[in-house]
């Protein structure tokens, strides 16, 4: 299986009692990663997770913390300032929002070929990713 980067919104999605498909199609997606030890994570999808799971779906944070902590079999991306480099050419030249920019940037840096989100145009190529969004 190649590699699949996951943006913050499927994890969300994975916890999200109020979308039941999309809670469904994203804990398989996520379930079929960890076993092929094929999902990949940035320090900012971590982040963003942490912040959209305590604040809008008020989930305590130390259970916030144990659901990032399932995701250890996941290869995790550093946000380093060589990637807030790239993501900011990435944002400019390919148009994009920075935080976009910088999720594609991280999934080419380790070597993704698919970004699952809802926030791109899916079967787009952004710098040889291709973005999925497998709610689709």
């Amino acid at each position: 299986m190649s590699k699949v980067f996951l943006d913050t919104n499927i994890l969300v999605y994975a916890i999200d009692r109020r979308y039941r498909k999309k809670r469904a199609a994203c804990r398989e997606l996520i379930r079929a990663l960890a076993e092929a030890r094929a999902g990949v994570l940035s320090t900012q999808v971590m982040q963003e997770f942490f912040v959209v799971a305590t604040r809008k779906l008020d989930i305590d944070p130390i259970k916030a913390k144990g659901i990032l902590n399932s995701f250890g079999n996941f290869e995790v991306v550093e946000v380093t300032p060589r990637l807030i480099y790239d993501a900011i050419d990435c944002s400019v030249l390919d148009q994009l929002s920075f935080w976009d920019a910088l999720i594609v940037v991280s999934a080419e840096a380790a070597s993704c070929e698919i970004v699952a989100t809802e926030d791109l145009s899916h079967d787009r190529v952004i710098r040889g990713v291709r973005i999925e969004n497998p709610l689709v």
